[in-house]
């Protein structure tokens, strides 16, 4: 089981004092955080990706190169690569490329966003998000599993003999994870392939997804990856711990009050009530994380968010320290206990060439099922 953390990378007013961080300060917290994280023994370091304010993280791979280069065990990934208005080719290419840069410790979620306007300014149209979704991702699979690639497609010029370069480290691609708040279609596209799906379990009841989750499942298993219980999967998560929960529900509740999401909305009480968010002690941390089993099945991957709303950092580092210290080690101990044999761990780019060395070896040319493509045709290409 993998633990982390997330940013969207907010520039947010701090409520209770006025105080606006510069773009500056933030980024270089960003990069402070994924220090700490490492410091305190988690696994994963991911970062959105977003071009308009109030976010600064507009280029997640030069974020993660810089901290690939002071870390030395965190995974780097992003919390969402924007596959609709990305190029796949500068795709392919930038991530093969932090993958050298970071000794293959890179994955990537891939996503559409959730910024209407980004669209028009890629030169895209929003009402072809699910297309673009599935196209862009079938070419950047080519990209990365073809030394040589020709290829014609509706929404960018074709290529022809074109090979992307740097090649990916060692000839295995980073893994994918396909992130969805709500769209049963990526859930299907992950299943297709054979891919992780990343439910951002931030804003819905657990029925919501429980029910993602498990159409992901259902249709792994239909495209003949592994059973339903062997897919991989990731949650998101919010979190905010003080020893006791009458602290924490005291010093967050002004910025969960004007958060830029869901802040003038719903209580904190009622928020809390109805979605993953959880505002208490360690303790109370654990045992709400450990009912995500409950409804989603054994899972890979568990990510909070802990930055956002204009919480300064230092509380963020704090935060930090207790999950490091309080919270991960029960929720690793108790996960890694209740999980069966055959479901697998969240593949890294170790197991990942393991299991490519294994197949050649063999003879069988088989690949595991994060790499294979599925049973139908045409996801690619809807």
């Amino acid at each position: 089981m993998q633990f982390g953390v997330f940013t969207v990378g907010d520039v947010t007013a701090d409520p209770t004092t006025g105080r606006v961080p510069s773009e500056g300060e933030r980024i270089k917290a960003m990069v402070t955080i994924a220090l700490k994280a490492e410091e305190v023994g988690l696994d994963v370091f991911a970062t959105g990706e977003h071009h308009n304010p109030p976010f600064v993280p507009s280029s997640p791979t030069t974020l993660l190169g810089y901290i690939a280069a002071r870390t030395s065990r965190l995974i780097l990934s992003t919390a969402t690569t924007l596959i609709t208005t990305n190029d796949p080719v500068k795709i392919a290419e930038d991530y093969a490329m932090l993958q050298h840069l970071a000794d293959g410790r890179v994955d990537l979620m891939l996503g559409r966003g959730n910024t209407g306007p980004v669209y028009p300014w890629f030169g895209q149209d929003i009402r072809n998000a699910i297309p673009l979704s599935f196209s862009n991702y079938d070419l950047l699979r080519r990209l990365w599993r073809e030394d040589v690639v020709d290829w014609q497609g509706r929404f960018r010029t074709p290529l022809q003999g074109f090979t992307s370069t740097p090649r990916p480290l060692d000839g295995v691609p980073p893994f994918v994870w396909h992130g969805s708040i709500r769209s049963p279609e990526i859930a299907e596209q992950a299943a297709y392939y054979g891919d992780g799906f990343f439910a951002n379990h931030i804003f819905w009841p657990k029925e919501h997804t429980q029910r993602m989750v498990g159409l992901y499942r259902m249709r792994f298993e239909h495209y003949g990856h592994g059973s339903a219980d062997q897919a991989i999967v990731g949650l998101g998560g919010q979190v905010f711990i003080r020893k006791n929960s009458q602290d924490a529900v005291r010093e967050f509740r002004p910025y969960f009050d004007n958060a830029p999401v869901y802040g003038h909305g719903p209580s904190l009480e009622e928020y809390t009530a109805r979605t993953p968010l959880t505002v208490g002690s360690p303790q109370q941390v654990i045992d709400r994380t450990l009912t995500f089993r409950e409804y989603v099945g054994d899972y890979q991957r568990q990510l909070f968010l802990i930055d956002h709303a204009g919480l300064p950092l230092k509380t963020v580092l704090e935060q930090l320290d207790i999950l490091g210290e309080e919270v991960v080690p029960v929720l690793r101990r108790e996960f890694d206990a209740l999980r069966p044999a055959h479901v697998p761990d969240a593949p890294t780019h170790a197991s990942l060439k393991a299991a490519r060395e294994a197949a050649a070896a063999s003879g069988s040319g088989a690949r595991p099922a994060a790499e294979t493509d599925g049973a139908a045709a045409g996801v690619g290409n809807r």
